[in-house]
């Protein structure tokens, strides 16, 4: 079964964030995601609140910013998610928005080195391995977790271009691609996974969540098109989608059958009603989609 869930987006302030991931538990959505956006909400604090908050859903970060974060430090805040809240939290790391990493001093000359060896060191971590690493930039020494997760931790990548995607088949358990990739790049993609992970000669399953854009009730063609526009995307076919719950549903399902095992609906930046649209997700389009 495909599994649906929506984002929170971080330009809501941190204090509406308890009630709509309760709203989102009580209607039985599968999963919710946040974003660790510069200079918004923090990913590990918002994600421990919203699992302390909730009973079943699911929570997703995607992503933390390798740059911005220690990798013992990272696996010491995933190991404890998943120590205190089994099976309920999914986190994706990945290179940030390169200008924002600038703006802090931690902009990197090769983003994807970093990514390589970052993910390598951290499920070795995650895997309660004592590591020892001299990298051009993730080094550590006898590093051993005394809390390691008490059983498999997935780790995701978050990737847009097709080096990086490459890459999260090479090295992650799974792969998010961000609401600027359409079907046809999914499918892209799902196929870049596997080269990388051919080369790697790993085997097992390996995850793909997408986010899709999506907008409905009053004005949702006029939002959506400000929002792709906004991204100076407006030229890209079959982007995000606008409509009633059959219409988003078969958006869904078009992603479903490029590759993606879950799909996760982004509201555009003004959506106004973030709790409607929580709703919409759960209660509409949910059923709709197999």
């Amino acid at each position: 079964m495909t599994t649906l869930g929506a984002i929170i987006r971080p330009q809501l302030p941190p204090e509406r964030f308890r009630g709509l991931v309760q709203l989102a538990d009580r209607a039985g959505l599968e999963e919710v995601w946040l974003w660790e956006d510069c200079f918004l909400e923090g990913g590990v604090s918002s994600a421990a609140a919203a699992l302390a908050w909730t009973e079943n859903v699911r929570v997703g970060v995607g992503l933390l910013p390798v740059p911005l974060r220690n990798v013992a430090i990272a696996a010491m805040e995933i190991a404890s998610l998943q120590r205190m809240f089994p099976g309920r939290a999914r986190v994706g790391v990945g290179h940030g928005v390169q200008e924002w990493m600038g703006q802090v001093g931690a902009r990197v000359e090769s983003p994807v080195t970093l990514l390589r060896e970052y993910v390598e060191a951290l499920r070795a971590l995650l895997r309660g391995e004592r590591v020892s690493v001299q990298g051009r930039y993730v080094r550590l020494e006898d590093v051993q977790l005394g809390w390691p997760p008490q059983e498999a931790v997935e780790v995701l990548v978050g990737a847009v271009r097709p080096r990086t995607v490459r890459l999260s088949g090479e090295v992650a358990d799974g792969t998010i691609l961000s609401e600027v990739t359409p079907a046809d790049g999914v499918r892209r993609a799902v196929q870049l996974i596997a080269e990388g992970r051919a080369a790697s000669g790993r085997g097992g399953e390996h995850a793909v969540v997408s986010y899709l854009l999506a907008a409905t009730g009053d004005g949702a063609h006029d939002r959506l098109r400000a929002e792709v526009e906004g991204k100076g995307l407006g030229d890209v076919a079959g982007l995000g989608v606008a409509g009633d719950a059959k219409a988003v549903a078969e958006a869904v399902l078009r992603l479903v059958d490029a590759g993606a095992d879950t799909v996760v609906l982004e509201p555009t930046g003004d959506e106004p009603d973030p709790e409607g649209f929580l709703r919409f997700v759960a209660e509409e389009v949910r059923p709709l989609v197999p």
